[in-house]
């Protein structure tokens, strides 16, 4: 692919620069550049759950020097809400603090928004959080995607959750407990409803053996899937120490995003370069890498 032009919509962070964390506009200028240099097109910069003031700051502050950056305002096409609207429940809720998730609501929804002064485009929610669907719905009315996420909603909720406006899954199999029911369990559900919702994954081989996601792109289908990288600081800079958010993380030979005590993954360290290269390691032909890495994606960022 001479020209990539490859599109994520899931980064919270690149180049040693931490979206959910302290950053000056060098430092943002420097992650659009890497981005950029990398192939990547376009992001949706990723806010993960924490306490609602300060994920209002943190939307706010990203627009105010996006707005002031030429370059950061053409590869910033919006930004992702991860939270704080999702499951409380251990596994489900991977690396977001517990302390700052909560119900659904429609008051702190608005808030979010309006920090975002019209670059919120995508919200990762749980279903079975969001009480009648009405945030889901509000979003929905409101031009926003509403993607579900670190959930354990059952196939009920799912669908009455795709009557009001969901449309994606978030990182599918990721987001869950590592030990499940071997039926009955979100990643079945979800893909039972791929024709109703676009389904998001991590093509890292980590997140999801390579083996997996190449079984849940062959049964949804590829015009029913997208690769995000889920990326925090530690992308493009290989092994060594970062953080997400309040996580402090030690970066492996393998690229691989552990807590300290490797209970669950915390976000991702591969590119979407790395991620091509292993779509094709199972066997994906262009049309579909490019399907999955640019032409769906980009659906989402109006």
């Amino acid at each position: 692919m001479s020209n990539p032009q490859y599109i994520d919509l899931q980064v919270n962070g690149y180049a040693g620069v931490d979206f959910n964390g302290e950053y000056a506009p060098d430092d943002l200028h420097r992650a659009v550049t890497r981005l950029r240099e990398d192939g990547v097109h376009k992001i949706l910069a990723t806010i993960i759950t924490d306490d609602p003031d300060r994920m209002c700051q943190r939307i706010a502050a990203l627009v105010s020097m996006r707005r002031n950056d030429p370059l950061a305002g053409d590869v910033i096409a919006g930004i992702h809400v991860e939270g704080p609207f999702i499951s409380p429940t251990d596994g489900y809720r991977g690396a977001h603090p517990k302390d700052a998730i909560c119900p659904a609501s429609t008051d702190l929804a608005g808030k979010l928004i309006d920090a975002g002064d019209g670059l919120v485009r995508l919200v990762t929610l749980a279903p079975e959080c969001d009480a009648g669907f009405a945030t889901t719905r509000y979003l929905s009315q409101n031009n926003i995607h509403v993607s579900a996420g670190h959930t354990d909603a059952s196939v009920d909720q799912l669908r009455g959750a795709i009557d009001a406006g969901l449309q994606l899954f978030t990182h599918l199999g990721n987001g869950c407990p590592r030990q499940m029911d071997r039926h009955d369990n979100i990643v079945q559900r979800a893909l039972s409803l791929a024709d109703s919702l676009t389904l998001c994954f991590i093509a890292d081989g980590v997140h999801v053996p390579l083996f997996a996601l190449g079984n849940y792109i062959h049964l949804a289908g590829v015009d029913r899937c997208l690769v995000v990288t889920d990326a925090i600081a530690a992308a493009g800079q290989g092994p060594g120490r970062y953080r997400l958010g309040r996580w402090e993380v030690e970066v492996g030979a393998d690229l691989s995003v552990w807590a300290p005590d490797r209970s669950h993954l915390v976000g991702s360290a591969v590119t979407m370069k790395r991620s091509v290269e292993n779509l094709q390691k199972l066997g994906l032909d262009e049309k579909s890498i490019v399907s999955l890495t640019r032409h769906s994606p980009g659906k989402w960022l109006l």
